[in-house]
């Protein structure tokens, strides 16, 4: 990979680091702070975020595990489609130039590996993630 490469792709999972973060602490927030008069959180609200941030945490484990485990047979089952898409393509039209696979990375370029969610990935539909400053 490319040097300018490896630094886009590194801003990116920052960006998606961070914005998974902050989606967290707001939805564990609005779910465990109640009241605002103090400048300190009260041991419920404390043990509430704990539990809140664990237990996302603990999900995102569990999805990213099943999602590590099932990547393979999806990715066998589309080349296997495309295969059977483009014999069955060139057997009516002939013999053609081979398609380039989607997500192969065009022209000799090595195939990029796709995109695994971020680490908190989950808390992107979670009620309450709330708004985006971006």
């Amino acid at each position: 990979m490319e040097p300018g490469a490896e630094h886009q792709q590194q801003l990116r999972s920052l960006r998606d680091f961070l914005l998974v973060y902050n989606r967290m602490t707001e939805l564990c927030f609005r779910h465990c702070v109640c009241n605002l008069n103090y400048r300190l959180l009260t041991g419920r609200e404390e043990t509430c975020l704990d539990a809140c941030a664990g237990k996302l945490v603990r999900s995102n484990h569990r999805l990213m595990s099943a999602y590590v485990a099932l990547m393979p047979s999806i990715m066998q089952r589309r080349v296997a489609d495309y295969e059977t898409g483009t014999a069955q393509g060139s057997a009516q039209e002939g013999p053609a130039a081979p398609a380039a696979l989607p997500g192969a990375g065009g022209h000799g370029a090595p195939l990029d590996p796709p995109a695994a969610p971020s680490p908190d990935g989950p808390l992107q539909g979670a009620p309450g993630a709330g708004t985006s400053h971006g």
